[in-house]
């Protein structure tokens, strides 16, 4: 039985292979031996792994691997100056600027240049992020902040699911008159605050997306700049009072990811804050939940409409690949990455890992579906507009604080930069 919401599949988003003309086809000698190696910090990686075979379809001889490193992100650095570096290796936006992250980037090989025969024409041009180095990574995964919707739930009490404020405030009252506990629940940790920043960062990010100069003071942690986070804040603030949430529901979920799933399955949840990197494990956790199970029902994830203008989408990677421009298989390495790096082979992945596509089509995969909709205005990369690292711990602490109540707004704000 599909358990997921069904949506027409128009792919009209859709920028294929077939659509541009470069459907993969070998370039090298299809007897070639090789071995290629990848290093990651998951710990496993099917859909990867399912990549591999269809590779090897085309190049039977070629070995190709998948190795989980331990502390990955401490350890990276250390395995690509090994006497045995791998072929591949993921790596972060936010590593980029970092001197602990330094050997990511020395060892990258430029994934943009033409004569490696990337299609990256299918990939949403705000995940491409480039330095120096020119393009060192390409993203195979990518996520976002929304809301897991129970859509059985708003059919059953004939409501919509909300598309701005407005709307979110009139269903949340809605909801808690027909009886709904929560109508809202998020992962509140032990402080009660951690769904703040899920719930605010994408309209934090649209609201300085077209300030560059403010920007670059908030990466400079200037204190002056703190200002620029009062309106995320202040209505995270007035979400949280509007929405009717029952924090201390929320609080006997022991962590954001499974617990949070599990909870949602629970089947009585209309909404629940989270990301797109927590959606990524529910097909799995459907059959763990015995009342899922018993009555399930369709669910899709959709943007917080945090304003009367209606939600964000925070379109951001989660995972990307470099490859290390010292291989000692660079020509095979490349071939698997032209392979790999296609609106086919990355929403294959994406659809078995339930990431979202980096690709131009998120209709394949309709729990996503409704981000599709987002008008183009309303869509906000944060490494294309160059939000780094730093501004989004400090604009964290931030609404986490004000939201759990450690702190005024106006503290919160003033104390920009200077935050822990």
């Amino acid at each position: 039985m599909k358990r997921i919401i069904c949506a027409a599949l128009t792919l009209t988003l859709m920028t294929s292979c077939a659509k541009s003309g470069k459907g993969f086809s070998p370039r090298l000698d299809t007897n070639s031996s090789a071995s290629v190696s990848v290093v990651g910090s998951y710990n496993n990686f099917e859909s990867l792994e399912a990549a591999f075979d269809r590779f090897k379809e085309y190049y039977p001889n070629v070995d190709l691997s998948y190795t989980r490193i331990d502390d990955y992100n401490n350890m990276i650095g250390t395995v690509l100056d090994g006497t045995v570096p791998p072929d591949i290796y993921t790596a972060y936006s936010w590593m980029n600027g970092r001197a602990q992250y330094q050997a990511v980037f020395d060892h990258a090989e430029d994934l943009s240049d033409s004569s490696l025969g990337l299609d990256l024409d299918c990939i949403r041009p705000g995940l491409l992020t480039t330095n120096e180095n020119g393009l060192p990574m390409v993203p195979v995964f990518s996520t976002t902040y929304g809301m897991l919707v129970n859509n059985d739930i708003f059919k059953k009490e004939g409501l919509k699911v909300p598309q701005t404020f407005t709307d979110m405030a009139s269903v949340c009252a809605a909801l808690s008159e027909k009886g709904y506990k929560s109508p809202v629940m998020g992962y509140s940790g032990q402080d009660n605050n951690f769904f703040a920043f899920s719930l605010s960062y994408p309209l934090f990010a649209g609201s300085i997306a077209d300030d560059p100069d403010t920007i670059a003071k908030l990466n400079s942690l200037d204190p002056s700049a703190g200002e620029a986070m009062r309106p995320a804040i202040e209505a995270a603030v007035k979400f949280t009072e509007t929405a009717h949430i029952d924090m201390a529901e929320c609080a006997k979920m022991e962590d954001s990811y499974e617990a949070v799933m599990l909870r949602f399955f629970e089947g009585d949840v209309p909404m629940m804050i989270c990301s797109g990197d927590t959606v990524s494990g529910t097909k799995k956790r459907e059959s763990k939940s015995e009342k899922f199970t018993a009555s399930p029902f369709t669910y899709s994830f959709t943007p917080i409409p945090l304003t009367d203008e209606g939600g964000y989408f925070l379109d951001s990677p989660s995972l990307q690949f470099a490859v290390n421009k010292n291989s000692d298989e660079l020509d095979m390495t490349n071939e698997f990455m032209r392979f790999l790096i296609t609106s086919e082979e990355l929403n294959r992945l994406a659809e078995t890992k339930r990431l979202v596509t980096p690709t131009k089509d998120l209709s394949f995969d309709s729990v996503y579906a409704p981000f599709g909709d987002i008008p183009t205005s309303r869509v906000i990369s944060p490494e294309a507009v160059g939000i780094n690292d730093d501004t989004v711990i400090q604009y964290r602490l931030a609404v986490n604080k004000v939201v759990g109540g450690e702190m005024t707004a106006d503290e919160a704000i003033g104390s920009y930069g200077s935050l822990e």
